[in-house]
């Protein structure tokens, strides 16, 4: 069994049955590639490509709000609206890609070349955080802060653009190269390919900010952002080296057009058409996507309706990616001002978000094998009702992180840089003017010719300032000359509480996400699958806008308070949702499909008598459809192993 984060969920599904959509369609026989194992030994070379970008998009973005607020010295509401602004775009750009990769260059150039795009983001952004490329005056501060915002920004862009654009390719071109015999190796694949995703993305996030902690620099020795960025950039520089060595070995299928371009089009004509025949004179239809009849044909339109009615479902589900992509943001603020000494090791706060993907690891099992059984014995816990409770284990996080804000705005009254620990200096020796303070532990205090070396024992989140009294000299006793005078306390509030909000934030994702993606494969036509991936991805770029706009307009002095109002946007979206779902009636999209196994011969020649040019187009959407059918039942026994 596959345990996967379910955030990411959404690949595996939606490229799985696009792959084998595209099985159905190509009816030349492939080209045989090596196999060892019985796997096509081109797959091995997708897998490694795929654990390689994971970890370098997660570890990217792991220190991504500490970069914002610490070295581009951004406040912590425009820090959270660039860092949402961002992930907004990486889940709009797989659209994108996913068009461009069906309709025009195919998903091997569309890897090769947004890689590119990709990997030259990552190069941009870890130049962008050397400090040292603008410090002329080698004080330790960019001396042309705009420089580095400027590069930071169009990397961060090319990045969105190329993780989202081969975002929807990758898994679907490891599917294509299977043969059709090869329906068992198929899915043990797309179950490797998703451990890689996995493994690539927990690794990333917890070495990441272990290399953002060390020191690095010409002149003064800072928090190494160019290594945190630069091991990413060089993980996506062997992600795409090693996936154009394996460029021999591909089987490369032809783009087949987009079913996203296709109901666009459908839904233009039907909405285009109704305008044109508005009029009382013309008579009433069923349903609005009954006026696309004239150029559409009936099963078409019947798919469409189906993939609406759920799409129509998913209007209140952003409001719950507002408050969960704020893990990677506002939890991560939160934790700057909390103790992560946990004895034997200290966790850094970007660390904290590990925990998520661990709880998922742990939780989607116990749920499916424990959990819904056991609630299944008392009463049916439909999707909807798993979605609905989702929704509000996500707004009980939010509570639980407003009441951890409160005992640590009691415990901490300033907010705290990124070492946890920071000190003053007050000179009041005349001859050391231009002396040189490094404010590390230990600290070193330099002159022209001669140093000292201060140690102090520092708190998690404490603050002293360095006296440096006019009667200083250097020498070896030159430490007992400097006195320390506590201005903050170190931090009293444990990290280690925020581990109740990421438990129940992680509870309600498995149960919110992965249900959600369930029920609308359940419930949409065979051939709808990336409409409803288009849609869910769409849910997640407008929750982090959400966040944006609430960052920049709200006028809250207090973080708790903040918490609490998004806490109370989704408790009323949830039981908005919860009466939508209570009217939405369950069907089977096969037999409604089935019923269009035979078309009947009136709506043949009013076909052909509207699109002359289309001649024995009924009969070749006839065998797509009986395809579509078969690809129907494949793609459900796809999901049950999976």
């Amino acid at each position: 069994m596959c345990l996967l984060f379910s955030q990411r969920i959404w690949d595996l599904r939606s490229t799985q049955s696009t792959a084998a959509m595209a099985v159905e369609k190509i009816k030349k026989p492939k080209k045989r590639s090596a196999t060892i194992f019985g796997y096509p030994l081109s797959i091995f070379f997708i897998v490694v490509n795929e654990f390689c970008e994971r970890f370098s998009y997660y570890g990217m973005r792991a220190v991504l709000v500490l970069y914002f607020k610490y070295f581009l010295k951004w406040d912590e509401d425009f820090a959270t609206t660039i860092y949402h602004t961002f992930v907004a775009l990486c889940y709009l750009t797989p659209i994108l890609g996913a068009i461009v990769a069906d309709s025009w260059l195919g998903k091997f150039k569309t890897i090769v070349y947004l890689s590119i795009v990709y990997t030259v983001g990552q190069v941009v952004m870890a130049i962008s955080a050397i400090q040292d490329i603008t410090d002329t005056n080698k004080d330790g501060t960019p001396d042309n802060m705009t420089l580095h915002v400027a590069l930071s920004m169009l990397g961060l862009f090319l990045i969105a653009l190329g993780t989202g654009g081969i975002k929807p390719c990758v898994a679907a071109f490891g599917g294509d190269q299977f043969e059709d015999h090869q329906e068992k190796q198929r899915s043990t694949f797309f179950s490797i390919f998703y451990l890689s995703i996995n493994a690539g993305s927990l690794i990333s996030t917890l070495i990441t900010p272990i290399l953002r902690g060390r020191t690095c620099g010409i002149h003064i020795q800072q928090e190494c952002y160019p290594l945190a960025f630069g091991v990413p950039a060089a993980l996506m520089v062997v992600a795409l080296i090693v996936f154009i060595v394996g460029s021999p070995m591909y089987i490369r299928n032809p783009p087949q057009g987009n079913i996203i371009v296709k109901v666009c089009k459908c839904i233009g004509f039907a909405v285009k058409n109704r305008f044109r025949h508005r009029s009382s004179q013309y008579p009433k239809r069923d349903h609005w996507m009954d006026w696309a009849e004239e150029k559409y044909d009936k099963l078409l339109i019947a798919q469409v309706k189906m993939a609406l009615k759920v799409l129509f479902l998913y209007i209140p589900l952003p409001m719950f990616w507002a408050l969960f992509d704020q893990q990677g943001s506002r939890w991560t603020f939160q934790a700057t001002t909390m103790n992560g000494n946990f004895g034997a090791i200290t966790i850094q706060p970007d660390q904290m978000q590990t925990v998520n993907p661990i709880l998922i690891l742990i939780l989607v099992p116990v749920m499916d094998t424990l959990i819904y059984p056991l609630i299944a014995k008392c009463f049916n816990f439909t999707p909807l009702r798993r979605i609905t409770v989702g929704m509000f284990l996500a707004a009980l996080a939010f509570v639980a992180a407003a009441l951890l804000q409160i005992q640590i705005d009691v415990s901490v009254t300033q907010k705290k840089p990124p070492k946890h620990t920071f000190g003053n200096l007050l000179n009041m020796h005349r001859m050391m003017q231009n002396s040189i303070v490094l404010l590390e532990n230990p600290f070193m205090i330099k002159d022209n010719r001669e140093s000292c070396v201060y140690t102090q024992e520092l708190g998690f989140g404490s603050s002293y300032t360095l006296i440096i009294p006019s009667t200083f000299t250097f020498g070896e006793m030159c430490s007992e000359n400097i006195k320390a005078v506590m201005d903050m306390k170190p931090n009293s509030v444990h990290m280690a509480w925020q581990i109740i909000q990421y438990f129940l934030m992680t509870t309600g994702e498995v149960v919110f996400s992965v249900t959600g993606l369930e029920f609308s494969y359940s419930q949409a036509p065979s051939n709808m699958k990336s409409v409803l991936q288009a849609g869910w991805l769409l849910t997640v770029a407008v929750g982090n806008i959400i966040v944006l706009i609430v960052a920049e307009a709200a006028t809250l002095n207090d973080q708790w308070a903040e918490y609490i109002l998004f806490a109370s946007l989704l408790v009323l979206v949830c039981i908005i949702f919860a009466i939508m779902a209570y009217f939405y009636t369950y069907t089977d999209p096969t037999k409604i499909e089935a019923q269009f196994d035979e078309m009947e011969p009136e709506e043949k020649e009013k076909r052909k008598n509207f699109d002359m040019p289309r001649k024995g187009s009924a009969e070749s959407h006839k065998e797509d459809r009986r395809s579509s059918d078969s690809s129907s039942d494949d793609e459900c026994t796809k999901q049950t192993k999976i």
